[in-house]
């Protein structure tokens, strides 16, 4: 199978309509059904079932698709190798990370190492901590930033930097004029938090669970910013990076209380696939964050 069969193959499994395929791949659908009846054909076995215009992978298709996947990135991979060999100064970083981490941290790594780089660039993909997670395992990343470590086992991690964590209450709420704060001290009230599968999420139920409450969880959302302004406006308490308010994107009326917790840090790392060999830039990359890390003060 050729990595245009690949190609094709992968991206109607992953589709599962003969149409939406076709036009995304710039064929005509009737060359389509041929290709994935030959290609069923040499194999002795059909790999979807059909319902109407809709495809569905069978048990055949499952197990030949992720071979096919798996293949493919091994092909891309060998092509980023080559590709690194006939000019180390010139590739691509493919970099997932956390949506908390874009305001400040992913843009000083880059512009740090892009002033010694060549010409290396980046593709950059923000979601959610299992999502950019999920992207290294599958090698649709080469490395991802993340906070806390994942659980996925088999990843390489290294920690880069620690963060203080912060209660976030509004200017005017009863807690506003303290210093710092146990986080057991805010166990009555409405917190505003990440969605679950968001790192924040996760550092802000473990908490809670060492601290011996579970959390009143009145609004959910994806991004920190819009956390901070449910706070400002009243509407509860979060928690929060202790990070400079502007580089954090938070608004007046807010308060952030340090929290005097044992391990009321958040660990932000880089991970990797150790069975996926890096391209060159992705190793000078990760090197260079690695250096990067050694020189950060301890928060």
């Amino acid at each position: 199978m050729s990595s245009d069969d690949l190609h094709w193959f992968t991206t109607l499994a992953e589709l599962e309509r003969v149409g939406a395929a076709a036009e995304r791949l710039h064929l005509t659908q009737p060359t389509l059904s041929r290709m994935l009846a030959r290609l069923e054909r040499r194999l002795g076995v059909q790999l979807f079932d059909r319902h109407g215009k809709r495809l569905t992978l069978n048990d055949f298709g499952r197990v030949y698709y992720e071979h096919a996947r798996r293949a493919q990135s091994e092909l891309d991979a060998a092509a980023r190798e080559l590709a690194d060999l006939a000019n180390p100064a010139k590739g691509v970083v493919r970099l997932a990370f956390q949506h908390s981490l874009g305001a400040r941290l992913v843009p000083e790594l880059i512009a740090g190492f892009r002033r010694t780089s060549g010409r290396i660039t980046f593709t950059l993909s923000q979601d959610a901590a299992d999502v950019v997670t999920d992207a290294v395992v599958d090698g649709t990343a080469d490395l991802a930033l993340v906070s806390p470590k994942p659980t996925t086992p088999g990843l390489g991690w290294r920690p880069l930097l620690r963060q203080r964590l912060a209660l976030a209450v509004p200017a005017d709420h009863r807690l506003a004029t303290r210093r710092h704060i146990h986080l057991a001290e805010a166990a009555d009230a409405e917190f505003m938090a990440m969605h679950p599968g968001f790192g924040m999420r996760r550092v802000l139920d473990d908490l809670c669970a060492a601290a011996d409450f579970r959390p009143r969880i009145t609004f959910e959302c994806s991004n920190l910013g819009t956390i901070a302004g449910l706070v400002a406006v009243g509407l509860g308490v979060a928690l929060l990076p202790l990070e400079d308010p502007r580089v954090m994107g938070l608004q007046p009326g807010l308060t952030l209380l340090p929290l005097a917790d044992p391990n009321a840090t958040r660990t932000v790392g880089m991970i990797w696939s150790p069975a996926a060999a890096p391209s060159e830039a992705a190793r000078r990359f990760r090197d260079y964050a690695f250096t990067w890390a050694d020189a950060q003060p301890e928060p």
